[in-house]
């Protein structure tokens, strides 16, 4: 980050805290005028923990029984976002007892000591409006059995909140962050007495968020699929929340609704996870159904392409590609270098993934995550597909995106035919990477081929420099496909195939052209809720680059059916024109 850009940073929250201390001196609000049902899904083991003080955020795990949250030195930003977000609360409504009901309120009333007045951390307009929905959602929880100076502390707090909110929402950044400052305030300008005349202004301005950061094909910029299943749910629980205080929800605000749900179907797979692409996960556990039951929409697309990814199912069997160039640094500082990679489900079992987002493990794992060799595709050997800026400001950002990604989908003989293309080695070796899968009508196997090829004359120049660099070595790359730490990976006899063995009993069986060296190594696999990352394998296809244009072919097929063949070396390279 450059001193500038620090500097901007240091401002707006001193803002932020300025006009939280301006806040607390507004007149408080009494009392709920109504109050949406709890929609927040919480995990009950999650509860469990954090009641034997062993609190789990943001990659860290502290024991600490007998301590508050609050007396615990954060290790990072994250960790006190998280805290300050009050995302737990959910989890300890999941176990309602009355010891997890004390602990939340302790937690809760001790929030207000500390922070209610408007100092110290916790006081962006996000976190803000996640934590006001929380509040509103666990109210009955958390004021049960509580006295009357008790109450009257947490709905001035609530007021305090909302006029925040009120006079800051529009300093946070658009996409998630705002959708999650705007709902809250909505849910406050509903819920709570003398806040009425601010659900107005956070419609409105909800409306131009939904027209401007939801696009025509259900996306967002970031194209981060578990963002948007976040974004979706704070629009359903907004929808909600003025259905059931007979206001009408706007125009923008139900066309976003319905043209999401149909993306993030496009985006699940076959064991209703999520695909984990650009820094998001497979989603919390019961939201997907929940958000997708509430927005009352039954649509979905076709297998094609959605947000900028393909999708091809039949049978049991789903595959989900990025089918197009990162979000470029505007969009996001989290983008991923993955274009063409995959992930493949079997029924309810992941079998190829990507690695997945390092962001809670650190700095350098959050890096790595990002990088082309951590996604299940092909890579030049030291390079990434995108590449990260240079600079201290745009260190964190890939700002070298492929100019030029070109998809095309069909129906063959087979089965469905995906063959996409992208320029992001252009630059750096005159190459260009297109790939082809095809998966058969019963989902019970799949063809690909890799290629790298140079096609114009100044191509092809770049690429005899890069052969020059290479001593005529050649230019090395892998094609790799992680594998989920689920799958039982092992090499069969001669080392001509490999065989995965899943829970459920399948027997998949991965073979090549033999053109390439094939080897089974060690993976990570990157997931939030954990301590620190899985081990896992991936099976790597490695060769060198001698000639303008270098293939290599590969299946993934059911052992219970006649393994699909490698395709005829003859067939006509895919048209990149």
């Amino acid at each position: 980050m450059s001193s500038r850009e620090g500097l901007s940073a240091r401002y707006t929250r001193w803002m932020h805290r300025l006009h939280a201390r301006w806040s607390s001196l507004a007149r408080p609000a009494i009392g709920f005028v109504s109050q949406p049902e709890p929609r927040t899904i919480g995990s009950f083991a999650r509860g469990r923990q954090l009641l034997a003080g062993n609190y789990l955020f943001a990659g860290h795990l502290i024991e600490a029984r007998g301590m508050r949250i609050w007396d615990i030195d954060s290790p990072d930003a994250m960790f006190e976002e998280e805290i300050h977000g009050f995302g737990w609360l959910d989890d300890l409504a999941a176990v309602a007892d009355p010891k997890t009901r004390e602990l939340a309120a302790d937690w809760l009333w001790g929030w207000i000591d500390l922070y209610g007045a408007g100092k110290g951390a916790g006081w962006t307009p996000d976190l803000t409006g996640r934590r006001i929905i929380r509040w509103i959602h666990h109210a009955l929880f958390v004021l049960r059995a509580q006295n009357q100076d008790a109450s009257d502390a947490f709905y001035r707090s609530l007021a305090h909140q909302t006029i925040f909110l009120s006079r800051r929402w529009h300093k946070a950044t658009p996409g998630l962050p705002r959708f999650e400052a705007l709902t809250g305030l909505i849910y406050a300008g509903l819920a709570l007495e003398g806040m009425e005349q601010h659900v107005a202004p956070a419609v409105k301005a909800l409306e131009k968020e939904c027209r401007t950061q939801v696009d025509d094909q259900g996306g967002i910029p970031t194209r981060n699929p578990e963002e948007l299943l976040e974004v979706f749910t704070l629009l359903t629980w907004a929808a909600a929340a003025l259905h059931e205080t007979d206001r009408a929800v706007g125009r923008e605000h139900a066309a976003a609704i319905e043209r999401i749900a149909p993306t993030l179907r496009t985006l699940r797979h076959a064991d209703g996870g999520l695909a984990r692409f650009h820094g998001g996960g497979r989603g919390l556990e019961g939201r997907l159904d929940a958000a997708l039951a509430a927005s009352c929409v039954k649509e979905r697309h076709a297998d094609g392409l959605a947000m900028g990814y393909a999708r091809l199912s039949a049978g049991r069997t789903s595959i989900i590609i990025d089918a197009a160039a990162p979000p470029g640094a505007k969009a996001s500082g989290n983008a991923h270098a993955s274009t063409l990679a995959f992930e493949l489900t079997s029924g309810r079992r992941p079998v190829v993934v990507n690695c997945g987002s390092g962001a809670v493990f650190g700095i350098e794992w959050r890096r790595a995550g990002r990088a082309t060799p951590s996604h299940s595709t092909l890579s030049i050997e030291g390079y990434s597909s995108s590449r990260f800026g240079a600079g201290t400001a745009k260190a964190d950002m890939l700002v070298d995106v492929p100019k030029d990604v070109r998809i095309q989908m069909s129906q063959s003989a087979e089965g469905m035919l995906f063959e996409g293309g992208h320029n992001g080695y252009l630059k750096t070796h005159g190459l260009t990477h297109a790939r082809t899968l095809e998966l058969s009508m019963d989902g019970r196997g799949l063809a690909g081929e890799d290629l790298l090829v140079a096609i114009e004359p100044a191509d092809r120049q770049s690429f005899d420099k890069a052969l020059t660099r290479s001593q005529l070595q050649g230019v090395p790359f892998q094609v790799r496909f992680h594998l989920h730490p689920e799958v039982d990976a092992s090499v069969d006899m001669g080392g001509a195939a490999i065989s995965l063995a899943l829970k459920s009993g399948e027997l998949w069986v991965f073979r090549h052209d033999g053109k390439l060296k094939m080897t089974l190594e060690a993976s990570v696999y990157l997931e939030k809720g954990r301590l620190r990352p899985r081990a896992t394998k991936q099976i790597v296809l490695s060769g060198r680059a001698m000639d303008y244009a270098t293939r290599t072919r590969w299946s993934l097929a059911k052992a219970q059916e006649t393994p699909i063949s490698i395709r005829d070396l003859n067939r006509d390279e895919p048209d990149l024109t």
